[in-house]
């Protein structure tokens, strides 16, 4: 479970975490914490993962441990992303593009041949979660990086379809998460989806 730390990611692991033994990546180490004492706090358990999904040789040994100890895994949800501030196209920063594609394009591309040898059981899945905005002012960076992660995950899908491996791309309801938060800072959150609910109706018929 990438992204595990908050919102949707933190949401989706507790879930998961009632049928599952959750491997929970993320690069917030205290937040992984809370989430676990949540886990724990309903009787279930959890390993922890504390490290950044743009380090290559960090996911390559992660996923050699995973392989190492269990043998492979039933699921992965990648939740992961980083949200650029929005601004204009034409006024895009450099450094603020670079990290999200970082984070959204180049670590997914990364992370896929990695994990896909671990999707070694029948009925094996892979979660993606789409959040597209293409098409509305100032969102250009977040929309194209969020678009080609997206056609990423729905080419392995392609790739996959005769085999034993299941790769969704998911459509969550807008939630009032911290990503949202940077985008729609003044919304009344009320009225957006609490992510636990979001959680199981995403996953629900799937695990």
């Amino acid at each position: 479970m990438t992204g595990a730390s908050r919102g949707l990611g933190a949401a989706l692991a507790e879930t998961l975490a009632a049928t599952h033994h959750v491997i929970a990546v993320a690069r917030t180490t205290g937040a992984l914490e809370e989430l676990d004492d949540r886990i724990q706090s309903a009787g279930h358990k959890a390993t922890l993962a504390p490290m950044d999904i743009t380090v290559p040789d960090a996911m390559a040994h992660l996923c050699r441990s995973v392989y190492d100890r269990w043998g492979g895994i039933d699921l992965w949800a990648h939740a992961a992303v980083h949200a650029p501030p929005l601004s204009p196209a034409d006024h895009v920063d450099a450094k603020d593009f670079a990290k999200t594609l970082a984070v959204n394009v180049t670590a997914t591309s990364v992370l896929i041949p990695y994990v896909s040898p671990l999707l070694n059981r029948p009925g094996a899945q892979a979660l993606f979660f789409a959040d597209d905005h293409a098409d509305e002012k100032f969102f250009g960076a977040y929309a194209a990086s969020k678009q080609a992660q997206i056609a990423l995950a729905r080419a392995w899908a392609a790739e996959t379809e005769t085999l034993d491996l299941s790769v969704r791309v998911l459509s969550p309801r807008p939630m009032p998460t911290a990503v949202r938060a940077r985008f729609f800072p003044g919304e009344d959150r009320s009225v957006l989806a609490d992510p636990r609910d979001e959680a199981r109706r995403l996953l629900q018929g799937l695990v």
